[in-house]
């Protein structure tokens, strides 16, 4: 059993008029906050006023680094080499880090987000690229992967402390891949079921895949997406559900 766990949530993803997500109804359930760096989502404003709300909930703040694809709010794979990827990776985190020290706050830790999340994962050369930027930028921040990839092999080369995540709404692949969005049934919408996804991967370490089969996965925080239209209802019942299993909820430890 996990010891204890972190719970995780993509927001600050509203840009201009248009608003996404109950920010404030899902910060008062997690414990790490992913904010977007306009690069997908988010504007200087938002991230200023996201930073604050989540300070004021007491929550941790990570940067939530991405493609630039505002239109396809970063869930399109683009043809990116390292050096261009370390330089993204480094300019976001900078620019979420710049509102953080006006906050009087720290950052975090560094998550990718969508694609670019997914190409790192099975690409060592840009696991390695978002790796560097993190240590070049900070060597106490926490890069957040998923769990047993490419990601999380790079960070601990760099010689970085990684979260190995694991997804409570995703549907898994054999192999401890993310079924692709594209495909049906990619996401889990019942509240229930992923909330049961979660607390058997958070107290037994297994999930069952898309075919069927039962694969051991290390979690050391959960993702909750902030865009989904009941991401606050879901936090809610996935917090309570951990503490009626008495497991802890606690952010990620910094090194």
């Amino acid at each position: 059993m996990t010891p204890r766990i972190d719970l995780n949530s993509d927001i600050g993803e509203s840009f201009g008029a248009w608003t996404m997500g109950d920010d404030a109804g899902v910060l008062a359930h997690v414990t790490s906050a992913n904010i977007a760096c306009g690069f997908h989502a988010g504007d200087p404003d938002t991230m200023r006023r996201t930073v604050a709300l989540a300070a004021q909930h007491g929550v941790a703040i990570g940067a939530h680094v991405s493609l630039p694809d505002l239109q396809g709010f970063g869930r399109r794979e683009m043809r990116v080499g390292a050096d261009e990827t370390y330089a993204m990776t480094l300019y976001q985190i900078g620019a979420l880090a710049a509102f953080a020290r006006a906050a009087g706050i720290r950052l975090h830790h560094v998550k990718p987000h969508g694609a670019l999340y997914n190409m790192a994962a099975r690409d060592a050369a840009l696991a390695e690229a978002i790796a560097h930027a993190v240590r070049d930028f900070d060597p106490q921040l926490i890069l957040v992967g998923l769990a047993g990839s490419e990601s999380t092999r790079a960070g601990e080369r760099a010689g970085l402390k990684v979260a190995h995540e694991a997804f409570a709404d995703r549907r898994y692949q054999a192999d401890g891949s993310l079924t692709p969005r594209r495909e049906a049934g990619a996401v889990i919408d019942d509240v229930d079921a992923a909330v049961a996804q979660a607390l058997a991967i958070t107290t037994r370490g297994e999930v069952v895949a898309r075919d069927g089969r039962t694969i051991r996965l290390r979690a050391d925080t959960i993702c909750v997406h902030g865009d989904r239209p009941d991401a606050a209802v879901f936090a809610r019942k996935l917090r309570e559900a951990l503490a009626a299993s008495n497991v802890p909820v606690r952010a990620l430890a910094s090194p």
